[in-house]
C-alpha cells in the first residue's frame, strides 16, 4: 500500500446506502448536497469527487488539442479569441 494511502470502511445498509465516513469526505473535498462518482475498473472501483473526476475527463481529452489547432502561443491564443467574438458581434 502507498506511504500516503490508508483503509476506512462502511456498512451497508438495507437498501444499499452507506455513510461516507469523514476523514475520506476531506480527503476527496466533499460536504453535503455535493456528488461523488464510483468508477469501475475491473474489480476495483474508486469513489471520487464528481466536479473533480469532471475536470480530469475534460482536462484527458483536451490534451493536444492546442497544438492540433495551430496555437502554440499566446497571441496565436488571444487572435481566436478576437475572431471567435468578432464572429459571434457580426463584424
Amino acid at each position: 500500500m502507498r506511504a500516503n494511502a490508508f483503509v476506512d470502511n462502511a456498512k451497508v445498509m438495507a437498501k444499499g446506502q452507506i455513510t461516507i465516513p469523514k476523514d475520506i469526505r476531506e480527503v476527496l473535498g466533499v460536504s453535503s448536497g455535493d456528488r461523488v462518482s464510483f468508477v469501475v475498473e475491473g474489480n476495483t472501483v474508486r469513489l471520487v469527487n464528481s466536479a473533480v473526476y469532471a475536470m480530469q475527463v475534460l482536462q484527458s481529452e483536451m490534451c493536444g488539442e492546442a497544438e492540433r489547432a495551430e496555437l502554440t502561443s499566446e497571441d496565436d491564443v488571444m487572435a481566436l479569441v478576437k475572431e471567435l467574438r468578432d464572429e459571434d458581434e457580426g463584424v
